[in-house]
């Protein structure tokens, strides 16, 4: 049995160390809970490929990270962590036949070897969004959204959920994933006169929607897709204040209170513990679960993680995967939660 084995980290959010989104440290975590346990025997040993993909940086580096980790003999690749790198490293991952998870939001960027644990969902939030704005009075809406993988694809459920429960997009206007001043396009929506406000993309543009809504004076229910997780910068809450958004972690998720407990994590780390949490047990699990450290043994390992409590979502939300099941988290794993004065407050809903 080979006594180290080698697992890749692909950070597609920068070009270097340090690097933001290095999800190390909880890899590391869980691994080092199953080999204490005596259920993995070998060393494992993390090794990092950076690519600064997009919307910031290029396809082309995430290629290229990829292609350096799989020339070093991983057994399995972590990451990327957006959803339009994660289409780029799907095909990748089936020509190399190696075992991947991207933790991002792409339903697509799933294959024989590309494993999906969802940060979010192009398909399920807007479903959530059309069906919370529903519920509470709203059928005539306004959507924003980036002209992106991640803005489209979000806008197409959309109108195809509208459309089957009775609502109605009157205006739907396209910005670049960068924008800084979206005014004319909030100027165009409200001139049809919405009664709920949608922006839908990466969230980089998010406040050149909300800050001239704002000053609109929109006094109407305002919503956006997971683009709002990046409220957890200060600058960036205050900009959304009032902003419902789609979000990762619920209040009475039993897991993830015991997790935070534990790790003595305070509540605006909760949704980053909980995806780490999450990330790295099933990491952990698949080789846990292996019967052989080949890239193929790995994948049939991770097939074989079933049924584990997630942090992520509701209580109640199950980790896990199958034969043919590449998506990590079953059950009510989209949380609705709103800003409020620099705080995320849990939406209920029935």
């Amino acid at each position: 049995m080979a006594e180290t084995i080698k697992v890749g980290v692909l950070n597609d959010m920068a070009d270097g160390p340090p690097a933001q989104g290095d999800v190390t440290g909880e890899l590391q975590r869980e691994v080092d809970a199953v080999r204490a346990s005596g259920r993995l025997e070998p060393d494992v040993e993390f090794v990092h490929a950076y690519g600064l993909g997009l919307p910031q940086g290029h396809g082309e580096a995430v290629e290229r990270a990829y292609q350096e980790l799989a020339a070093q003999d991983v057994v399995m690749i972590v990451g990327p962590a957006i959803g339009d790198n994660a289409l780029i490293a799907t095909p990748l991952a089936e020509r190399h036949c190696i075992a991947t998870i991207n933790w991002a939001g792409a339903e697509r960027a799933r294959g024989e070897y590309m494993f999906h644990l969802q940060v979010g969902s192009h398909e399920d939030e807007s479903l959530v969004i059309a069906r919370h704005l529903k519920a509470i009075g709203a059928n005539r809406l306004g959507v924003v959204y980036d002209m992106s993988p991640i803005g489209t694809r979000h806008l197409k459920y959309l109108e195809d959920e509208a459309r089957i429960i009775g609502q109605e997009i009157v205006c739907s206007e396209a910005i670049f994933p960068l924008c800084e001043d979206a005014s004319n396009a909030v100027d165009a929506v409200l001139a049809e006169k919405p009664e709920g406000f949608v922006y839908l993309g990466l969230g980089l543009s998010a406040p050149a929607v909300a800050d001239p809504l704002a000053a609109r004076g929109w006094k109407g229910p305002r919503i956006m897709n997971t683009a709002g997780l990046r409220g957890y910068q200060p600058e960036f809450a205050r900009s959304i204040d009032g902003w419902i958004y789609i979000d990762m972690h619920s209040d009475g998720n039993r897991t993830l209170a015991e997790l935070r407990e534990r790790l003595q994590a305070p509540p605006q780390q909760a949704v980053w513990v909980a995806k780490g949490y999450d990330l790295g047990r099933l990491v952990a699990e698949g080789l846990a679960r292996s019967t052989e450290f080949t890239r193929e043994g790995v994948k049939t390992g991770l097939e074989q993680v079933k049924w584990l409590p997630a942090a992520e979502g509701e209580e109640g939300t199950l980790l896990g995967f199958g034969i043919q099941d590449r998506g990590a988290l079953h059950g009510r794993y989209l949380v609705l939660r709103q800003w409020i004065d620099g705080s995320t407050v849990e939406v209920r809903t029935t």
